[in-house]
């Protein structure tokens, strides 16, 4: 996937990883960018076209395949925190992190696979993260493990029309979704560029940070079903 001359979809484009995903598409060439929110923004940019999304909404979800039925890359990046205790939180808020994290992005990507076809193939970005596969309390770790499986099962279902489907797993990064976490924290900028370097490069997966590669090496076999 070359973003050079694209058309980009984001979600989550005015959180601190979506904001780098639309600056850092349009500083590598791409034509328009999408930029899904669930609030109004300002972008000073008449290459980015504001997106009303919610994407766990399924009539805003319904609208924007429509209106951005020229994309060629689609970004998943919008996700939530939500429900610390699989016990003790509400069920309606572990059902909702779910909502937002796996289902969303499931719900846009099969909206927005036509499109993609249309495009030559294209691409999908899902934002994983190194919790993916280190549990912890919660339903945020577990919502981004069935992220991470339901990524690598879509790569091999949008593989026939030649669509590349990017994994992309991070750990702590300096955005509003971990200001309360006193830890080391990675720029979104760094972070995003090598997402992009990954997806340019034709992999299945990026490895966004030192935390991330050195979790990911412990695992063992192989993501895509495929045995022996």
């Amino acid at each position: 996937m070359l973003i050079d001359r694209a058309t980009v979809l984001v979600t989550g484009a005015t959180g601190g990883l979506g904001r780098e995903f639309v600056r850092q598409t349009l500083e590598r060439g791409a034509h328009k960018v999408y930029a899904g929110t669930r609030r109004d923004h300002d972008w000073h940019d008449p290459r980015v076209v504001p997106v009303r999304l919610d994407v766990t909404d399924a009539q805003q979800i319904a609208a924007t395949a429509e209106t951005a039925a020229d994309t060629g890359l689609l970004i998943n990046n919008a996700g939530v925190k939500g429900a610390p205790s699989l016990l003790a939180s509400p069920f309606e808020e572990i059902r909702a992190t779910f909502e937002a994290n796996v289902f969303g992005p499931l719900a846009l990507t099969r909206a927005l696979a036509p499109a993609l076809a249309a495009a030559g193939g294209g691409a999908v970005v899902d934002v994983h993260s190194v919790l993916s596969w280190l549990a912890q309390p919660g339903a945020y770790s577990g919502s981004k493990a069935a992220l991470w499986g339901l990524t690598n099962s879509l790569r091999l279902e949008l593989a026939g029309q030649g669509t590349q489907v990017l994994g992309a797993h991070l750990g702590y990064t300096d955005t509003p979704m971990t200001t309360h976490v006193d830890a080391p924290k990675s720029d979104p900028a760094v972070i995003v560029g090598r997402i992009l370097d990954a997806l340019e490069a034709g992999a299945d997966e990026a490895l966004a940070d030192d935390v991330t590669v050195a979790v990911r090496a412990g695992l063992a076999g192989a993501t895509t079903g495929r045995l022996g």
